[in-house]
């Protein structure tokens, strides 16, 4: 289905490491857009979560289901014509194009920050499966988006109105298009 303008719906995808905002990003977003939700880290497997709990990292393997579940649920809501903020690492291209295969309307925003500045926020979290000991390999794991994605960047060791404003703009200017 497609939106007033013809094109399809857009998918967000707030993307980056741990400790970027991911979801409070994306819940600002959805709050001021007024737009669909979808938490990627509700649809990693249990098999997932209870790795990275005990601090090992994820494989190809273990990421691939969770990016279908992911992709399954953006086509779902593309298909019924919504727009849709969604959160997922989407750390490598070989993820992000598998997200977007064959789903038109797909955006990244890439949350972004120096390893020093989210390795406290990451330690400070008492709510979260991933420990800080996994940051590093996400950091090394992250390939930035190329010039031929459908994305923006976002520096977010600005205050978080400040960040959320700047990923709103971002995607604002992206719908002009």
């Amino acid at each position: 289905m497609s939106t007033s303008t013809g094109q399809a719906p857009l998918q967000v995808v707030v993307m980056g490491v741990s400790g970027t905002g991911k979801s409070t990003v994306a819940a600002a977003l959805r709050d001021r857009l007024g737009w669909g939700f979808v938490e990627g880290d509700d649809l990693h497997p249990a098999s997932n979560v209870t790795k990275m709990a005990h601090g090992t990292p994820l494989t190809d393997e273990d990421r691939w289901p969770w990016l279908d579940r992911v992709r399954a649920a953006m086509v779902e809501r593309s298909g019924a014509g919504e727009h849709t903020v969604v959160t997922c690492s989407a750390l490598r291209r070989a993820y992000r194009d598998r997200l977007r295969q064959d789903l038109p309307g797909v955006f990244f925003l890439l949350l972004d920050a120096p390893f020093d500045v989210l390795e406290p926020r990451v330690a400070g979290r008492a709510d979260h499966f991933m420990p800080s000991s996994l940051l590093r390999s996400q950091v090394d794991t992250l390939e930035t988006l190329e010039g031929d994605e459908d994305g923006a960047v976002v520096d977010v060791t600005a205050a978080p109105e400040v960040v959320q404003d700047e990923a709103e703009g971002a995607v604002r200017r992206r719908l002009e298009r």
